[in-house]
């Protein structure tokens, strides 16, 4: 699934570290998720798109997931 985040995190001058701390999880989860390792729970997706302003459709690309 490919995401927003890293642009997101750029334009806000803020590392993988901040955002992790802001939603509640490790800076691996924050990193895995930009790289397409792992896919973000739906309450976790929520966070993120919640901490930008943003819809989770706005943060995360499900054009390309299976299924």
């Amino acid at each position: 699934m490919k995401t927003r985040i890293p642009e997101l995190r750029k334009a806000r001058r803020m590392s993988q570290q901040e955002l992790a701390d802001a939603v509640g999880v490790t800076r691996q989860t924050i990193t895995s998720i930009e790289v397409g390792k792992y896919t973000a729970s739906l309450e976790l997706a929520y966070r993120i798109a919640h901490y930008f302003d943003l819809t989770i459709e706005e943060v995360f690309d499900f054009s390309q997931s299976e299924g």
